[in-house]
């Protein structure tokens, strides 16, 4: 029998993309079933979380962040996810020109995609913002019939005619800079990235990897066992989590025990 799932360590908040208010995290954690939640917004470490785990009403709730990293074989990077921030003036610095780079970029994805669909978007160019609130905007403009995936798939995805590239950190001034600000660095859902080979020798250099997400990966090997395979022969922790943007979580995550050695190996609560 599968057992449940019992923390969901890849969430985002409205402090990024997600639509859940950091208030009401818990409450959605709790009816999900989970006890304990990451919040791991895109870029951002999160104002109102001002230790590296807190317990707010019943629920772990832990300070994470997800951050793009470049890397020369992959021209769209990777994701890392740092978990744990207790923060540092570098990362701090590092995410406030970040935050300036989104702000320049959404402004100009929505001036192309406005004028590739010929309509005025509703759609505020904020920190935080990123390409699933534009994709919203699309969805919910009366003058197009494209959806949310539309707004991907035809638009703004890596490859579509309106998306704007960021300029990110590199893998190893990523690492440094959250192995600094954090407890545990994770590499992010594996599988999305093409070049096999190279994601899992970096995985190697990190504390653990995302062996667990909902979605269905694109690359044709997601059922290899090689995360867990690179797992094992690093000793590295396992995390796992709903990258929920919505706002239902715990559609994947840890078990229990592997939650209990995250925190124990990672040095949670030390």
């Amino acid at each position: 029998m599968k057992e449940p799932v019992y923390a969901d360590l890849h969430v985002h908040t409205t402090n990024s993309d997600g639509e859940l208010a950091l208030d009401e995290v818990p409450a959605a954690a709790t009816e999900a079933g989970l006890a304990a939640v990451a919040v791991t917004d895109h870029d951002r470490t999160h104002p109102d979380l001002d230790a590296p785990l807190v317990r707010v009403d019943g629920i772990d709730v832990i300070h994470g962040i997800e951050l793009r990293v470049e890397v020369d074989s992959l021209p769209d990077g990777i994701d890392l996810l740092g978990y744990g921030v207790t923060g540092s003036p570098a990362l701090r610095t590092e995410l406030d020109r970040l935050q300036m780079d989104r702000k320049t970029r959404g402004a100009r994805i929505i001036e192309l995609v406005e004028r590739e669909l010929d309509i005025t978007l509703d759609v505020e160019v904020e920190e935080g913002i990123g390409r699933p609130h534009i994709a919203r905007a699309v969805d919910a403009h009366p003058g197009t019939d494209h959806t949310y995936q539309d707004a991907f798939d035809e638009l703004i995805g890596d490859d579509g005619p309106c998306n704007v590239p960021r300029e990110i950190p590199s893998f190893e001034r990523g690492v440094s800079l959250l192995s600094e600000a954090c407890n545990v660095v994770s590499l992010a859902h594996p599988y999305r990235y093409g070049a096999l080979d190279d994601v899992f020798e970096l995985a190697a250099r990190l504390d653990a990897v995302e062996c667990r997400y909902p979605y269905s990966p694109s690359n044709p090997a997601h059922d290899s066992g090689r995360d867990r395979r690179t797992v094992e022969r690093h000793d590295l922790l396992v995390t796992g989590g709903s990258d929920a943007h919505g706002r239902d979580l715990g559609q994947t995550g840890l078990t229990e025990p592997e939650y209990e050695r995250f925190l124990a190996v990672g040095g949670f609560g030390a």
